[in-house]
C-alpha cells in the first residue's frame, strides 16, 4: 500500500513562487504515474502536473511554462515548483498515484494525500 504527504503549501503574493513536496512511503511497484492536482474553492478537482515513471512530464495548459514537476533521485519525493503565482492559482492541492501511463485516458488515481493549501493573493 502506497502512503502519500503533501507539504509546503502557504500563502504568498501574486508573483511569488512555492515548492511542494509529496513524501512518498510504502509498496510502490504499482505506481506508474504520479500527479499534482488541484481543486480550487467551488471548483473540481483538475489535474495540473504529472510525471510518469520514465521521467516524461506533462502539464496543463493553465500552469505550462510556470510549473515544473520533478522527482528525487530515490524516488520517494514528488515536487511541484510553483512560480508566477496568481491568484487562479489557489486551492487545495493533492499529490496522487496512477495505475498506468499519465498521457493514457484509463489512468486511474488511486491513492491520494490528504492534500495541503495554497493561498495566492493580489
Amino acid at each position: 500500500q502506497v502512503q502519500l504527504v503533501e507539504s509546503g503549501g502557504g500563502s504568498v503574493q501574486t508573483g511569488e513562487s512555492l515548492r511542494l513536496s509529496c513524501a512518498v512511503s510504502g509498496n510502490t511497484d504499482s505506481i506508474e504515474c504520479m500527479a499534482w492536482f488541484r481543486q480550487a474553492p467551488g471548483k473540481e478537482r483538475e489535474r495540473v502536473a504529472a510525471l510518469s515513471t520514465g521521467g516524461h512530464p506533462y502539464y496543463d495548459d493553465s500552469v505550462k511554462g510556470r510549473f515544473a514537476i520533478s522527482q528525487n533521485d530515490a524516488k520517494n519525493t514528488l515536487y511541484l515548483q510553483m512560480y508566477s503565482l496568481n491568484t487562479e492559482d489557489t486551492g487545495i492541492y493533492y499529490c496522487a498515484a496512477g495505475d498506468a501511463e499519465c498521457g493514457s485516458w484509463y489512468v486511474k488515481y488511486n491513492t491520494w494525500g490528504q492534500g495541503t493549501q495554497v493561498t495566492v493573493s493580489s
